[in-house]
C-alpha cells in the first residue's frame, strides 16, 4: 500500500543515508521503495536473502507467502529461519526476522502454496508494485508468472540448483521481451530439484542477493534490468553469461492472456 505524499523521515534519512549517498540514488528512489509492496512467494533459499535484503534497505510493505515449515535441513541455506525456528510456519519466521531488522516495514503473512487457477485470496493485485518469484518448483513459478503477467506486474524470477544459478525480469511494460512461459515453455521445465541434486548454501545467496538488487533497481527505476536477458552463473568457475531474450508470438500466455 503506498504511503502516498508522505516523505522520508529524518529517522529514515539517516538509517539509509548510506543509499542516498550513491549518485544513482536520490530520495526520490529511496521513496520509491518506502511506497512499494513486493510480493515474494517462498521463504527459502531464494527468499531468506531478497527478504532481508528488502527490508534491510527500506521496502515499505512485504507479502510474504508460503505453506512450508522449517526444517533441520533447511538451516544450511535459508538464514532467514534459525534452529529456534524448526517446526515453526516460514511465514511466521519471516515476519519474526523482519520484524528484528526493521519495524518499519509493513509484513502482510500468507500461510497457503499459491494457486495454479486464482493466485490466492488475499492478495489484490492493485496493491502489488512487483513480484518476486523465489519458488522451488516449475509449477508454481509458472503460475505466480501467469498471474504477474496477467495483471500488468513486473516478476524478478530467480532458481539455484547445485553450483549454478539464473536470474530474469519479466515486465508486462516492455511485452517484446516476453513472458516466463516463452523462455521455459511448457513440458521444458526441468526434472531434478534441490532436494534430490542438492544446492550450495553460497548459490542461494548469491542469486537471492541478486534477485534483491534487480528488485530494488525495478522498483527506483535505475540502471539496466534484465528485461530482454537472461543471466546464467556458473559457481564453479564463477563465470557469468547472458541469453538474449525473445517474445514467442505463439506463446500461450502473452500473445492470448488479456491483463485484468
Amino acid at each position: 500500500m503506498s504511503r502516498g505524499v508522505a516523505v522520508l523521515s529524518d529517522e529514515e534519512l539517516l538509517r539509509y543515508h548510506r543509499q542516498l549517498l550513491l549518485p544513482s540514488w536520490d530520495i526520490a528512489g529511496q521513496q520509491a521503495l518506502a511506497d512499494a509492496t513486493v510480493l515474494v512467494v517462498g521463504l527459502g533459499g531464494l527468499g531468506s536473502p531478497v527478504v532481508t535484503t528488502l527490508a534491510t534497505a527500506g521496502v515499505g510493505h512485504l507479502i510474504v507467502v508460503d505453506d512450508d515449515v522449517v526444517e533441520v535441513t533447511n538451516l544450511q541455506r535459508q538464514p532467514l529461519h534459525t534452529e529456534a525456528d524448526v517446526g515453526r510456519s516460514k511465514v511466521a519466521s519471516a515476519v519474526d526476522r523482519v520484524a528484528a531488522l526493521n519495524a518499519r516495514v509493513r509484513v502482510t503473512p500468507i500461510v497457503a502454496r499459491w494457486s495454479a487457477a486464482h493466485g490466492l485470496a488475499g492478495v489484490s493485485p492493485d496493491e502489488v508494485t512487483l513480484v518476486a518469484d523465489c519458488c522451488d518448483n516449475f509449477a508454481t513459478r509458472d503460475a505466480l508468472a501467469q498471474w504477474a503477467w496477467s495483471h500488468g506486474k513486473p516478476l524478478v524470477s530467480a532458481a539455484a540448483m547445485g553450483w549454478s544459478g539464473q536470474l530474469s525480469v519479466f515486465d508486462p511494460a516492455q511485452p517484446s521481451s516476453g513472458c516466463y512461459r516463452c523462455l521455459f515453455p511448457e513440458g521444458d521445465e526441468p526434472q531434478t530439484s534441490c532436494s534430490a541434486a542438492g544446492v550450495m548454501a553460497s548459490t542461494v545467496a548469491i542469486m537471492g542477493s541478486w534477485q534483491a538488487q534487480e528488485i530494488l533497481k525495478q522498483l527506483a527505476g535505475v540502471g539496466r534490468p534484465l528485461n530482454d536477458r537472461l543471466l546464467l552463473w556458473d559457481g564453479w568457475l564463477n563465470h557469468v553469461r547472458w541469453i538474449q531474450r525473445h517474445r514467442d508470438p505463439a506463446c500461450p500466455v502473452c500473445s492470448i492472456v488479456e491483463r485484468t
